[in-house]
């Protein structure tokens, strides 16, 4: 993946990820298919801080019932990587 906004596609905002902020550590989600070092380099490049430690997780999608003519779908399974920074540098947007 060249461009670093193709392998970060949104932060996540949640109760627990606004908990981690404080502690330097954002969630990210991200494309399927990139690395620890490519998600490391994306984050540096775009918010330009600098990345201690990168841990990824998949998510797979639920199983949801549709009412109306009882069938069954899925929601999309999904990446995510948990990024820690170095002491002292944290991200402007996220700044409470």
């Amino acid at each position: 993946m060249n461009d670093p906004r193709d392998v970060i596609l949104e932060p996540v905002l949640s109760e627990k990820s606004y908990g981690l902020i404080e502690r330097g550590v954002y969630t990210f989600r991200v494309h399927p298919k990139s690395t620890k070092p490519e998600i490391k380099d994306a984050v540096e490049e775009i918010f330009n801080v600098r990345v201690q430690k990168v841990n990824t997780l998949r998510r797979k999608g639920k199983r949801v019932r549709n009412r109306r003519n009882f069938s069954y779908g899925r929601k999309p399974s999904t990446k995510r990587a948990v990024v820690t920074l170095h002491a002292g540098d944290s991200i402007q947007m996220f700044d409470l």
